[in-house]
């Protein structure tokens, strides 16, 4: 699975956004069904502006269809339903890393 890092260059949480907007621009025309980005989660590890922003951007695109889901990195594990419906479309999600991690610094999105 494809990996971005959204925090490269430590920008400010507008700019990781607009990146991730290129991102899922570029995936789409690529016709990918899946990919994992990183964002961080804070230095105080309770939750960084870059995250926020991040995952109230890809809550909007689902809402317009842009996107069918994410998968907060908390989340991405083989108990959750959503990661069940990843393993279909992106079968070498089950040997990425962050799987089982409880990882709050990524996120998975399905196209």
């Amino acid at each position: 699975m494809t990996e971005y890092n959204l925090e490269t260059g430590k920008p400010p949480a507008d700019v990781a956004v607009q990146r991730l907007a290129s991102i899922l621009a570029r995936e789409r025309a690529y016709g990918k069904k899946a990919f994992k980005i990183i964002h961080g989660y804070g230095s105080s590890g309770v939750g960084g502006r870059i995250r926020t922003e991040v995952r109230k951007y890809l809550a909007a695109e689902k809402l317009r269809g842009r996107i069918k889901a994410f998968i907060p990195g908390e989340d991405f594990s083989i108990f959750n339903a959503a990661t069940h419906t990843l393993f279909t479309v992106a079968p070498d999600a089950r040997r990425d890393r962050d799987l089982e991690r409880g990882n709050p610094g990524i996120t998975v999105i399905m196209l």
